[in-house]
């Protein structure tokens, strides 16, 4: 297990999905750049109550940072390139959302 740390965009909205027992989860991609501004698609899965709630909040195309366990992998494309890929099952989930508020000479309250 690789412990990882992904920033990007989502791609799409993220959906809550149920499994056999009963418990829900949520599902999203994200599409993340390395240095070289070359894309990656990362495939998130989220269990923990947090990271669904925040993952539930956002909406196509918002800024999103996830931490969890990654796994690389890779994919071919229809032209049969093959492709990087990421899968992460999320622990943390950070957004624009999770941003301190700002006192009103606008620095940070502490």
């Amino acid at each position: 297990m690789i412990d990882g740390l992904v920033a990007g965009r989502l791609m799409g909205d993220a959906s809550r999905r149920v499994d056999k027992a009963g418990r829900p989860f949520m599902v999203a991609r994200v599409l993340a750049r390395n240095k070289a501004d070359e894309e990656f698609i990362v495939n998130v899965i989220a269990f923990d109550d947090a990271a669904c709630a925040a993952l539930r909040a956002l909406a196509d195309g918002d800024a999103i940072a996830l931490a969890g366990a990654l796994t690389p992998k890779v994919w071919t494309d229809k032209q049969g390139v093959v492709r990087p890929s990421l899968d992460l099952v999320a622990t943390r989930v950070l957004t624009a959302h999770h941003a301190a508020p700002t006192s009103d000479d606008g620095k940070p309250p502490f």
